[in-house]
């Protein structure tokens, strides 16, 4: 067994994005026993929270990563709400943009900047805790790391 959850809701959605990653989970208990043998407890609101937190889709097989574009309010709506849960800090390196999140955090955050498809950003690389965004031009990553910023000061 491992920690309790102690990190708080980060981590756990972090997990979540693990484990969905794996392959589709059939319903919330299953996720609720997968989070638990892990040292995450949770309450059934807690995870609905978090699932639409994060963007899951209930499909056929089970709970599972949206595959199918967002809405463009949607996405952008997930991209603040990201930013504001995850970037801790943010860097821009000529055409690049460094963001900084806890661990664990950087898939999250990545994953809706790629959603959002924001005007004069390429792409993005996520590790662990930093996310390394590709924009057009050095003004295009200045531009987007002043907005995230602006954001995540809310």
């Amino acid at each position: 067994m491992h920690e309790p959850d102690t990190a708080g809701p980060d981590a756990r959605r972090q997990r979540i994005l693990t484990l969905l990653e794996r392959g589709p989970i059939r319903n919330q208990n299953e996720l609720q026993q997968r989070l638990a043998a892990d040292g995450f407890e949770v309450n059934q609101a807690t995870l609905s929270r978090d699932l639409r937190a994060l963007g899951v889709r209930k499909a056929a097989a089970g709970y599972e990563l949206p595959t199918a574009p967002l809405s463009p309010q949607t996405a952008y709506q997930s991209l603040w709400h990201a930013v504001h849960t995850w970037l801790v800090g943010a860097t821009a390196a000529q055409n690049l943009a460094v963001l900084r999140t806890p661990a664990g955090g950087a898939q999250a955050l990545g994953l809706a900047l790629d959603r959002a498809e924001l005007p004069g950003l390429v792409g993005t690389i996520a590790g662990d805790d930093t996310v390394l965004a590709v924009c057009t031009t050095a003004a295009k990553a200045r531009s987007l790391v002043r907005k995230l910023t602006a954001g995540a000061r809310r």
